[in-house]
């Protein structure tokens, strides 16, 4: 069995200047704390950035929004972090608003291997303009095309030597879409375990998606 276990560090050296990430959590709720905390001090830049928000100036990802760390910004709202709005009006950072479903379909259809999804979400406003417009049984669809990264990074609260990870309660929110939808995938764990102490029943994202585990014990 391939040891996936690596340390803080290495995560951090697999992400570099100009790729692009995909980060879970959904505000407090929440994001791998540690790499990222590992990712500002590294100073890596130019990242295309596919998250659900951009959390608080101090809290996540908002550090490396703070850090001007991100050129552009794929999420669906920023409002909790007034810095994103800064960079974004300044030009600093370009920032691609997606409706929160939409987001979700976008990071899905890569997984599923699929070019996009139709949805009828945004029709009729700044959202559809530049997208092509389909019109299926008389009814029409903006294509929204999917949502691949280079890297995603997510959290679990208990993760087995295989990668089989089981989120708590909430902070499953995006984690498991974006565990399918990159080349690499790198899951801070709360907690790691012998292979077979998880519930099959228990696991929410199979060990297949999983490339690297970093253990942080829980200090999260």
């Amino acid at each position: 069995m391939k040891n996936k276990l690596i340390t803080i560090e290495q995560a951090a050296d697999m992400v570099h200047d100009g790729m692009t990430i995909m980060i879970g959590g959904f505000l407090g709720c929440r994001n791998p704390y540690q790499i990222v905390d590992a990712l500002v001090a590294k100073g890596v830049k130019n990242l295309t950035l596919i998250a659900n928000d951009s959390s608080f100036p101090e809290v996540g990802i908002g550090k490396l929004i703070v850090n001007k760390q991100v050129k552009k910004l794929i999420a669906s709202h920023v409002g909790t972090n007034k810095e994103t709005g800064n960079q974004m009006n300044s030009g600093e950072m370009e920032v691609e608003l997606v409706p929160q479903g939409t987001l979700a379909e976008r990071v899905r259809a890569a997984g599923a291997g699929l070019g996009g999804v139709l949805t009828p979400t945004g029709l009729g406003t700044v959202v559809a303009e530049g997208k092509d417009i389909i019109n299926v049984d008389g009814k029409d669809y903006l294509l929204e095309k999917a949502l691949k990264a280079d890297l995603a990074i997510i959290v679990g609260a208990k993760v087995d030597k295989k990668g089989n990870v089981r989120y708590a309660k909430a902070t499953r929110n995006f984690n498991p879409l974006m565990a399918t939808a990159a080349d690499i995938v790198i899951v801070e764990a709360d907690e790691v375990v012998e292979v077979g102490e998880i519930d099959p029943d228990d696991v929410m994202t199979p060990g297949i998606f999983i490339d690297y585990i970093v253990d942080v014990g829980g200090s999260n």
